[in-house]
This record gives structure tokens, sequence and C-alpha cells, in this order.
């Protein structure tokens, strides 16, 4: 059974332009209108391409490369914008519906497939300090607006200094902090920590009390100061 157990032993970023704050269901795109969106800018990136490819081969003037590449990077910004709402879209949907604990397993598949695994027990302490600030902004955002300001990574890292931790603390990895951290987020009682069937999957949890099973990683102590050294450097607290 899954349990909440953080082992004691050592062992200009902004957010994408992604606009998936709430809207009503009839104004939500369908996945099949995203996915349409997608080919058709993946047609114009290629078409542009084959075009500056021809106009080397031509040897034409460099302002008309120029505009040309210009519209290459506009159009594979949008189509990085289009493919982020889909892969954003399943977790922002069981947020908006108040499925918290659903969210909260969305949020580990997400974090291990940015960092290119399919499975948590894949994903190292080491690989955490060069994991994306954007992508935890935008994780983060969405759990602050659809939980009322109450769950998020951010809350998380600022109960984390409020009971006395710092960088230098995720360094030390102490122990103690960890123990006084959990308690404040719900996660632990009476000295032990908290399975996860446990914990209180509703608005009436402790503040920053989700998400909760990513902490749980295999590499425990050391997997918890790594990631919350790297909030603290994205400056999500």
């Amino acid at each position: 059974m899954a349990e909440i157990h953080i082992n004691d032993n050592k062992q200009s970023t902004q957010l994408s332009e992604i606009q998936l704050s709430k809207k009503t269901e009839s104004n939500q795109p369908s996945l099949s209108d995203i996915q349409k969106q997608l080919d058709e800018l993946k047609a114009q990136v290629s078409q542009l391409q084959q075009q500056i490819n021809s106009n080397n081969q031509n040897n034409q003037n460099n302002s008309s490369l120029t505009t040309e590449s210009s519209k290459i990077s506009e159009i594979e910004n949008s189509l990085q914008l289009v493919s982020d709402i889909v892969r954003y879209q399943p977790l922002r949907d069981m947020l908006a519906a108040k499925k918290w604990e659903d969210a909260d397993t969305e949020t580990i598949r997400l974090i291990a497939d940015i960092a290119g695994h399919t499975d948590l027990e894949d994903f190292r302490p080491a690989e955490v300090q060069h994991f994306p600030c954007v992508q935890l902004q935008v994780i983060d955002n969405l759990w602050l607006t659809y939980s009322e300001g109450r769950f998020g990574f951010s809350i998380q890292a600022r109960i984390y200094q409020e009971v006395g931790g710092s960088l230098e603390t995720t360094i030390e990895q102490d122990s103690k902090i960890i123990q006084k951290w959990g308690e404040r987020l719900g996660w632990r009682e009476n000295n032990r920590w908290k399975k996860c069937d446990e914990l209180d999957w509703s608005l009436n949890a402790p503040e920053g009390s989700h998400p909760a099973r990513w902490w749980n990683s295999p590499f425990g102590s050391k997997m918890t100061n790594y990631f919350l050294a790297r909030l603290m450097s994205c400056e999500i607290q």
C-alpha cells in the first residue's frame, strides 16, 4: 500500500503563454480540434522549410531567408503552445473537477513524462537539478488555480521555509526539518508518516497537502531535498 514515507536517512523563467485557466465546458476545444491544429501547424512548418531550402539552392537574398525563418520560429512557438495544452489538459480537467487524488496521480505521470521516463522509479535525484522550471511553474499554477490557493508545489516550498528550511538545509538533508514540514502538511502524525489512503483528499486538507504521492519517491529523503532545492532555485515558493 502506498505510503507517504520520507526516509530520514540521508540518501527570466515565466509561464509559457498557455491559457489553461477556467473555462466553461462549451468553450473547451476538443482533443480532435487540438490535434487538427497541430497537424496544420506542422504542415506550415514543413512548407516553409521547403521554401527556405529552395531559396538556399537558388541563392536568394538574406532578407527573404530571414523573413521565412522568422515565420517558422513563430509557427514553432505556436506548435509548442498547442502541444503543451494537449500535455496538461488531463491534469487541468481533473483539477477543475476537484478530483484531487486523480490529479495527484496524473502529476506523477506528467513529471516522469517531462523527464523522459514512464515510471517514477526511473527518475533519479540528480535529474531533478535540471528539471525545467517552466514546466514546474505550469503544474504549480494549475494546482494553485483550481484549489483556490491551497495546494501546489509553491505552497509546499513556502511551508518548508516557514519551518526553518532553506537551500542549505536541503544540502544537509536535515531530517528534523523534513519531519516538521511533514507535520504541517498533514503527512506525518504521532511520529509516523501516514499512508496515502489516510490523507484527506478534499479542500479541507491542511494547506499544501497536495500533490502528495510525488514525494513518495523510492529515493527517499534524497529526492525530497533535491526537489525542494529545485523549487527554490526556480523561485517556486
